[in-house]
């Protein structure tokens, strides 16, 4: 019986210290957030956006936000600070197969800009695409980072080859 209890509390142990890894690992992405970088213009805070976007890099799509970041997505979803957004993006920055969307390379197709607001209009491709998928965004930049973001990007949307 004495056996039994200690195979029983070793499984126990194992099974905490898989789960606390499994949790850090989780969370490497988001702790600690990376620096911040700014851009000289709303046009290149854009640009940056996209490049890393189609780059799948956590680091530098995080370092363009501040703490007080709000970030709009379709059905009346918003994600609010810095951190919040960093856990959107870690499953963001993943291969289709784990729910993210990496390999997929967003093109501005039109661009309006209105004082610190860049609009673009912009076309997702990605080999892994049925077909091209298209959407808008609006960027509003503040002190060189990305203050807010209006989205019409919808994953469940895009149209999967099989």
């Amino acid at each position: 019986m004495i056996s039994m209890n200690f195979a029983n509390s070793r499984a126990s142990l194992l099974a905490l210290i898989a789960g606390i890894a499994a949790i850090s690992l989780a969370t490497a992405q988001t702790n600690p957030l990376p620096k911040r970088v700014t851009q000289p213009t709303p046009e290149k805070v854009v640009a940056e956006h996209l490049a890393a976007f189609n780059a799948c890099d956590w680091n530098r799509l995080m370092a363009q936000f501040p703490d007080d970041v709000e970030f709009f997505s379709p059905n009346g979803e918003v994600v609010k600070g810095r951190q919040a957004l960093g856990q959107m993006f870690a499953k963001v920055v993943k291969p289709p197969s784990e729910g993210g969307t990496c390999g997929l390379k967003v093109t501005a197709e039109h661009t309006f800009v209105v004082g610190e607001v860049v609009n673009v209009q912009w076309r997702a491709d990605a080999p892994f695409l049925a077909e091209p998928y298209r959407g808008a965004d609006a960027y509003e930049t503040k002190d060189g980072l990305m203050a807010a973001q209006v989205t019409t990007f919808d994953a469940s949307a895009l149209k999967m080859k099989h």
